[in-house]
């Protein structure tokens, strides 16, 4: 039987809820972590890509997770203060500012940039011990690391500060879901290159990674010593190419509400904000408590189903910002029916809203529908293991 983790209950009145399988994130990571076959790190930033930081960062490193990692000083802070003990790497850069503070919560941060290295060094010095950090280069994202011709400058400057020292090296790849385009392999061999130079140098990290979640399904040579996967612990796909439910991932993620208004309409009858849906014959309309302001994309609006008594029915009408609604032809709902936006009916599994099939509606990635669930969803954790 699946419980509710402590300090998740459900506050308010509300019936729209998120509820999240913790034992899915546990299979989840011991899934990745058995493909991989290397030691794994979960990526928890983003709230836990909105699933929750806390319980799920517990869940992952019950699973086996030995690194949790996240993209914001804040977001490590949490953990800390939540007592999670666990190495936590910092994904970018803080401001230099922010150094004290990464030191204080334990954090082990990423490094690319010269002062920011300066600056760890001499925190290091003058405590007596350094600060291991992991370096980042840029192989083909584009976005932070250091770059090809930098490299060789950083590391000399790495290899020659007392109070930092090299624990991890790492890339990250641009293309990974799309497994049939040459971009990861370049990037792995440039990777490489930098590796062979870094040891030349005198330094030879402890810990090496590449690995994204698609890296860690389809591109072998990805698999370092440890790899970093955050969407497909949480059952979700990278791409359309590299699909979830395709590896063995199981969701975990569940959209729920309930109709809170009932009524019958005539055939052509508008409905919603600009009259952008009629009815196409007389019959059942239900009205579900959650909008845009919770997650919902407007862009949704006559492109989605629910699942409501167990059947798929269409989501018509414009998405407002707090209700949306739904066309139950001849099929009367009740006031109080559950209403699954995302994830599966109770009690059965064999028909599932997907979080893939609203990314494709919106023409957007599953990274964002997850993470565009707003705060104002209580988050409500199962866990089979209490």
């Amino acid at each position: 039987m699946r419980r509710a983790s402590p300090g998740t209950a459900l506050a308010g009145p509300r019936p729209t809820r998120i509820e999240v399988d913790l034992d899915a994130i546990r299979h989840n990571v011991a899934h990745l972590a058995a493909v991989a076959g290397t030691a794994l790190c979960a990526v928890v930033k983003a709230d836990a890509y909105g699933h929750g930081a806390v319980p799920v960062a517990r869940a992952a490193l019950e699973a086996g997770a030995s690194w949790l990692a996240v993209a914001l000083v804040e977001e490590g802070v949490q953990l800390r203060e939540a007592g999670i003990d666990a190495r936590i790497l910092l994904l970018s850069e803080p401001p230099i500012a922010a150094v004290g503070e990464v030191l204080a919560a334990e954090l082990t941060p990423t490094v690319y940039r010269e002062p920011f290295i300066a600056a760890l060094d001499a925190h290091g010095q003058s405590r007596g011990r350094p600060v291991p950090v992991h370096a980042k280069v840029d192989t083909g994202m584009g976005r932070v690391g250091v770059p090809a011709a930098e490299w060789s400058a950083r590391v000399e400057q790495l290899a020659t500060s007392p109070g930092v020292t090299v624990e991890g090296i790492w890339t990250h790849l641009a293309r990974a879901d799309e497994p049939e385009v040459a971009t990861t392999d370049q990037q792995l061999a440039a990777f490489a290159r930098a590796l062979d130079e870094a040891d030349r140098m005198g330094i030879r990290a402890r810990l090496v990674h590449a690995a994204n979640t698609a890296g860690a399904l389809v591109h072998p040579d990805s698999r370092h010593s440890l790899v970093r996967v955050g969407i497909g612990i949480y059952g979700l796909s990278p791409s359309t190419e590299v699909d979830a439910l395709d590896h063995g991932l199981t969701p975990a993620l569940q959209l729920v509400s309930e109709v809170s208004h009932v009524k019958r309409v005539a055939a052509g009858t508008p409905l919603s904000y600009g009259h952008r849906w009629r009815a196409p014959e007389e019959g059942w309309v239900a009205t579900v408590p959650i909008g845009y302001a919770d997650g919902v994309p407007r862009r949704l609006t006559n492109r989605a189903q629910v699942l409501l008594g167990g059947r798929r029915r269409a989501m018509v009408g414009t998405v407002t910002m707090d209700q949306l609604l739904v066309w139950c032809g001849e099929d009367e709902p009740g006031v109080g029916d559950e209403v699954v936006l995302l994830g599966a009916s109770s009690g059965e599994d064999t028909e599932r809203i997907r979080i893939e099939e609203w990314a494709e509606a919106v023409d957007t990635i599953t990274y964002e529908i997850a993470t565009s669930l707003s705060a104002r969803l209580p988050r409500l954790h199962l866990d089979g293991s209490q």
